[in-house]
């Protein structure tokens, strides 16, 4: 292994300041939505009971605190998960704010997850229309602030610098 000499390292680290994104092409950590829910709280416990309005034909599910509860871990961390997209924003060019759910039709078909399994995304580069029902890979800097949004609350935040779709294996 070899040392860098000062000479070098000066070089790098101006480098490093003068085009900070060569320098910071960080690896997304590849997450699941199993992995938002904090360590040590099971699946299990953050669906709580709940209540079918008759009238509406309409059930409403009450969340116990392990539902809002969110995993500190992932708060700062470069991330990138499969989910889909709920649109909360458009533009012409597509979607630049949205929830990432974990099923097809969450939010709108059946009632919201708690809201730990619920992603408030913006976009940086607005994503397609066309593609609305299809999964997604979303990749950005994920933080643990929760929003209130009119489809649901969100337990996480996430600004999305790179999103593909998911491809089935």
């Amino acid at each position: 292994m070899s040392q860098l000499n000062r000479r070098d390292l000066l070089a790098t680290t101006l480098a490093a300041v003068s085009f900070p994104s060569i320098s910071l092409s960080e690896r997304a950590t590849e997450i699941m939505w199993e992995d938002l829910i904090p360590p040590g709280v099971p699946y299990a416990e953050i669906i709580g009971e709940g209540e079918l309005d008759e009238a509406s034909d309409y059930w409403r599910p009450i969340y116990d605190d392990n539902g809002a509860k969110v995993n500190d871990l992932l708060d700062g961390a470069y991330i990138r998960m499969p989910g889909y997209i709920i649109p909360l924003e458009m533009t012409s060019e597509g979607v630049t704010e949205f929830v990432l759910v974990p099923y097809v039709g969450a939010c709108i078909h059946t009632p919201p997850p708690p809201a730990n399994q619920l992603v408030f995304v913006h976009s940086k580069e607005p994503w397609p229309d066309t593609d609305l029902w299809a999964a997604v890979w979303v990749s950005g800097r994920m933080s643990t602030e929760s929003l209130s949004t009119e489809v649901a609350d969100t337990g996480y935040s996430l600004v999305a610098d790179h999103m593909e779709l998911y491809e089935w294996e």
